[in-house]
C-alpha cells in the first residue's frame, strides 16, 4: 500500500510526456508546412498580397 502513495518519480514522468508531445506537435506542423497545400496556400495569399499594392 505505502508503494501506492510514493509519487517522487510523477515529475519526471509528467516531463517526458511533454517533450513527447511538444516533439510530436512540431513534427506534425512540420509536415503540413512542407507540404504542397501549404506551399501552394502560401503563394496564393503572397501573390494576392502583392497584386493589390
Amino acid at each position: 500500500m505505502e508503494l501506492l502513495q510514493d509519487d517522487s518519480g510523477m515529475s519526471t514522468v509528467e516531463y517526458a510526456i511533454g517533450t513527447l508531445a511538444a516533439a510530436a506537435l512540431g513534427g506534425l506542423l512540420y509536415v503540413l508546412v512542407t507540404s504542397d497545400f501549404m506551399e501552394k496556400l502560401m503563394e496564393g495569399v503572397i501573390q494576392r498580397a502583392l497584386s493589390s499594392v
